[in-house]
Parts: structure tokens; sequence; C-alpha cells
């Protein structure tokens, strides 16, 4: 007797779809880059890298992240923002107490990481720090702040995974911070900051009506449109500016190589700024364009 498999109701594709799009595989780059970052930035500067920190801090800045994104799912359903949308958490679940508990054990875990480094080296430096990240990172959506409906969410992301997270992995392999890798770090910080903006180019009916002024809102597609592509050249000339004044060595140019995808980025948003249905995958193309330039810097500054 012959079985024969059916296939997967379209229903059930769909609910997985709407599975990876609410859990975000890709945002978690967001975590791995700017401690990758770091962590390259101490080893070209002081031959120092220790890969048990490394490893523990990686693992808890992804815990720390899945703790931001189901707690924004929770927050933004109280506001009735995401009433739209399918791939919420929240929405998926039909349970808004259980993914905020659940965010919480992530967000347990991923401090207990942090304070076992802490631990490991007798110094509670980095603890702090990341405690000022994750109360940044608690503000964008967070009661009784909401600074992400003030418009202020890229400021936030700029310093928390730029600056904040940048010094923190340093700081973990070096034990000592350095003012030369704040001044680098701006570099991550925009290419994150990118990711974020582009996010609300597709969901603008929805701020404007839940009272949320981001920076789409405010300055209109068009305009926002021409910003990005400012800010993401920007990375470029500053990473080469950089290299010039030797604050970077020679091999992190490697991060032209992710030029191409840089501009699949500008040329897409550009055009299809007005169009919610074409623009909404802007925020995975920067995605890829903050993962591509992070990593080829990280590249470079290992085999400097």
């Amino acid at each position: 007797m012959t079985i024969i498999n059916q296939p997967t109701s379209p229903s059930d594709k769909e609910k997985t779809k709407l599975w990876l799009a609410a859990i975000k595989p890709p945002m978690y780059t967001v975590a791995i880059i700017p401690i990758s970052f770091g962590t390259a930035l101490a080893y070209d500067q002081t031959g120092i890298f220790d890969g048990l920190i490394f490893a523990t801090f990686l693992g808890s800045a992804i815990a720390i992240i899945a703790w931001l994104n189901l707690t924004n799912d929770v927050f933004d359903a109280d506001t009735g923002i995401d009433v739209n949308k399918a791939h919420s958490v929240v929405n998926l679940t039909g349970n808004k107490t259980l993914v905020f508990w659940i965010a919480n054990l992530f967000l347990l875990f991923g401090l207990g990481g942090i304070f076992l480094i802490n631990w490991w080296q007798k110094d509670l430096t980095v603890f702090w720090l990341i405690i000022g990240c994750c109360f940044l990172g608690y503000t964008y959506q967070g009661p009784p702040f909401r600074f992400g409906y003030l418009g202020l969410g890229e400021f936030i992301c700029f310093f928390t995974f730029g600056p904040g997270a940048i010094a923190s992995a340093y700081y973990s392999q070096t034990q000592s911070f350095s003012v030369n890798s704040l001044v680098i770090s701006i570099i991550i910080g925009i290419s994150t900051s990118i990711i974020l903006f582009c996010s609300h180019f597709h969901q603008i009916k929805d701020d404007i009506a839940a009272g949320k002024k981001s920076p789409i809102v405010r300055l209109g597609t068009a305009k926002s449109a021409k910003i990005l592509t400012i800010f993401t050249i920007f990375v470029y000339l500053l990473s080469t500016i950089f290299v010039i004044t030797q604050q970077l060595p020679l091999e992190t140019l490697l991060i032209w190589f992710s030029f191409p995808v840089a501009y699949q980025l500008i040329n897409h948003v550009n055009q299809y700024h007005h169009q919610p249905e074409k623009i909404k995958n802007s925020k995975f193309i920067a995605v890829n364009f903050h993962f591509l330039s992070g990593l080829l810097l990280c590249i470079g500054l290992c085999f400097s």
C-alpha cells in the first residue's frame, strides 16, 4: 500500500510564515554585529580575545533582543497600533500575559549570562552598562515612556546598539574603555538605526491613527527616503575617514564590498517609499546591509 503525503494546507503555510515574521530571525543580527564588532575592536587594539566570554555575551545579547521584540508586541497591543499586524506574537497567541512573562524569562536569561561574565572577572561594570542599555530599550515602547511614539526610537537604537553595546563588548574582553572604540561605534549605531527607520515606511497609516509620530510621519515618505540615502552613504564615508585617520586598519575597507546591498536599499526605498505593499520588505534589505557591512568590518579588524 502506497502512502501519499498530503501537502500542507495553505492556512498552515500562512501560519508558519506569520510565526516566522513574528519571531523575526533576521533581526537577531542586531545583537550579533555590535557584540562581534566590539570584540573584534578589542582584539585589534589589544590582542586580547576570550572565546568563552564572547560566546556567553553573544547568547545573552540574543536573549535580550528576544525580550525587546516580545515586549514591544505586548506594549503595542496596549495602544492598539498592532491591530492590523497579523504577525504580532500577541495577535497570534491571543495571550498577552503569557507573551509578557516569556519575554521576562528571556531578559533574566540574558542578564544572567552577563552577570556570569562579571562574576568571572570580579567586575560589575559590564552588567551595569547592559542594564543601562536594557533601560534605554524599554523606554522605546514601554510605559510610561513610550519614546518611540515621540519619534525618538532611532536615537535610542543608535546609542543602545552603537556606543552602549560596543563599549560593553569591548570592556568584557579588556576590562578597560577606549575612546576610539566609542567614536568608531557610530558606524554600527547608524546602520542599526537604519533598520528601525525602514520599518516605519509601510505602517505610516497605522502610526498616524495611533498618534505615533515616527520620523516617517513627521517628515513624509519622500523626504525620509532622501534622509535614508544620506545616512546609508555616511556609513561608508565614515569608515573611509576612520581608515585615513588610522582609527581603523586598512583592511576594514572591505566594508565597500557591501555597497551593492546599500545601493539596493537606497534604490528600493526611493522608488517605492509611497507604496506600503512594495516598501515593507525594505526593513529586511536594511538588515542585510547592517549584517554584511558589520561582518566585513569585523573580518577586516581580525585580519589587520
